[in-house]
């Protein structure tokens, strides 16, 4: 299901969408070219467009934000590029900060160096982490890969980066020959992590939205620890089986990068898709919505309403 009002939607695509509730009101926070859009609603659909809240002088392809809130303050993670690069390999995660969820927010730092994307940022008792995708280009399966570090505050990292979820599969593959001759490259993007019953989840997007197989898979931690740059992620159900939890379908094509959220005991995973079953060479990604339940370590989603 769509969840944006197309009536008053004035930008008119939803790409990577991460939700966030605050004081009753849930906020959807989206990629853009020219800076990062934001819209706002009272429930889970009709979804209204508030305009940009966030954008830096000499950056641009404003990346996969997400946002938390800390202390009163509102931190948004997300990664841009300069103007003048034509290299998408140089986009870097970087942290802006607002008094308010509406924006706007304003550039801090540079989190990470150069090839970073896709942060997503969680807080428990045991502190700040990150997760967040790399470029690996040496193994079997070189490409694009998630990993997690700790935070020792909004700004800073630990410099305490462990691998978390790794290409396994052909179905994961983005391009072939891409680089090199005979070396293939994988894409595994826009990490969404929570926590329950004892499990710790990583949902992710696999592969690239222009093939069949592009899909939403997830990897599991069974552990009671919290420290989540130590937890051992294993693929569902293993690493040689490809299980999408989402994937196209009759209705949309190009199902990926998602956020999760919990409203009142239930999950729900919002994600990006295309109208369709063909690939579309215009950026038409829009937010849709399913409930997502988890039972030991195993997700299923539900399209709601």
């Amino acid at each position: 299901m769509k969840i944006i009002n197309e009536i008053t939607d004035k930008k008119g695509s939803q790409p990577d969408p991460f939700i966030v509730c605050d004081d009753g009101r849930f906020y959807i926070y989206c990629t853009g070219g020219d800076g990062v859009y934001c819209y706002r609603s009272n429930t889970l659909d009709n979804f209204d467009y508030i305009g940009k809240v966030m954008c830096q002088k000499g950056q641009k392809e404003y990346w996969a934000p997400c946002v938390i809130k800390a202390d009163g303050r509102f931190y948004m993670y997300y990664s841009s590029m300069p103007e003048q690069s034509d290299d998408v390999h140089t986009q870097a995660i970087k942290v802006a900060v607002s008094d308010s969820p509406e924006g706007p927010f304003r550039y801090v730092k540079d989190m990470l160096p150069p090839f970073s994307i896709d942060a997503d940022v969680h807080m428990n008792e045991t502190g700040l982490y990150m997760f967040y995708s790399v470029n690996r280009y040496e193994g079997d399966r070189v490409g694009t890969y998630i990993r997690v570090d700790r935070m020792t505050d909004p700004f800073t990292m630990a410099g305490e980066s462990e691998e978390a979820v790794l290409p396994t599969l052909d179905e994961e593959i983005f391009q072939k020959d891409r680089f090199v001759k005979g070396q293939h490259w994988h894409t595994i993007e826009g990490a969404s992590y929570f926590y329950r019953d004892g499990y710790h989840y990583c949902l992710f997007s696999g592969n690239c939205y222009e093939k069949d197989t592009y899909y939403i898979g997830y990897s599991v931690a069974h552990s009671n620890d919290m420290y989540l740059n130590k937890l051992k992620f294993v693929k569902y159900p293993d690493d040689n089986t490809y299980a999408p939890l989402i994937r196209s379908n009759e209705y949309e094509f190009g199902t990926g990068h998602n956020s999760v959220i919990d409203v009142d005991g239930q999950l729900y995973v919002v994600y990006h898709g295309r109208d369709g079953i063909t690939p579309s060479p215009q950026d038409n990604r829009t937010a849709r919505i399913c409930k997502l339940f988890a039972e030991n370590g195993v997700l299923r989603v539900e399209r709601y309403k």
